[in-house]
């Protein structure tokens, strides 16, 4: 079945029609870390992509939630597409973080398995690749063309300071798994945090990845 298209093509629209705090709330921890997580489609949006965002931020890096509050409501309801999301909260951390990665999640479908890394920081997206193939999770770098690569210079991971950021598209049944299993949790979090860590030295020093 396709999915429905959103009804909202921009935050300023939601905001018109929702109630903040009835259906929708803003999260948000700011921290001195040239690392933001968000998760633009949180809450009952794309069920568990708070949870997973909390956790590889882990107290260290900055942390954005938009949060759907209503368990009963449609996907398409609140989900402002990446490209239109101008929460303006969102906008002023993202735009001041030099990593930024946003957590999403997908459904099933083909690939029930695999974690899509996309994004234009690609570095930072083949380093959590790696990461995460290295603890034994299946991922999957998503190139420009692809679907849900979040390739495009609009998407709100790629509006940081450099310009590039990483997208991860969760499959339902792997964020249903981590959501069972705090210590999995943990260890993917974990697997995205040393790669964050790596780049951040790399990033730092100068170097050629």
């Amino acid at each position: 079945m396709a999915r429905l298209p959103d009804r909202y093509n921009s935050f300023s629209a939601l905001r018109e029609r929702e109630t903040e705090g009835v259906d929708y709330r803003v999260r948000v921890e700011s921290r001195s870390s040239p690392v933001a997580v968000i998760a633009p489609h949180a809450g009952f949006i794309e069920p568990a992509t708070s949870e997973i965002a909390l956790a590889i931020a882990n107290g260290r890096f900055s942390l954005y939630r938009f949060e759907g509050l209503d368990p009963a409501r449609l996907h398409h309801e609140l989900h402002v597409t990446s490209e239109n999301f101008d929460e303006p909260i969102a906008n002023d951390m993202v735009a001041n973080s030099a990593i930024v990665i946003a957590i999403h999640g997908r459904a099933d479908r083909e690939d029930p398995e695999s974690s899509w890394i996309g994004g234009l920081d690609t570095s930072l997206r083949n380093l959590i690749v790696e990461a995460l193939r290295r603890d034994g999770f299946a991922a999957v770098a998503r190139k420009k063309g692809e679907a849900l690569a979040g390739a495009s210079a609009g998407n709100i991971c790629n509006r940081g300071q450099r310009q590039v950021g990483v997208q991860l598209e969760i499959p339902r049944g792997v964020r249903d798994a981590l959501m069972a299993d705090a210590e999995k949790l943990q260890q993917y979090a974990s697997a995205i945090r040393g790669a964050i860590d790596e780049f951040g030295r790399v990033l730092s020093s100068g170097e050629d990845l």
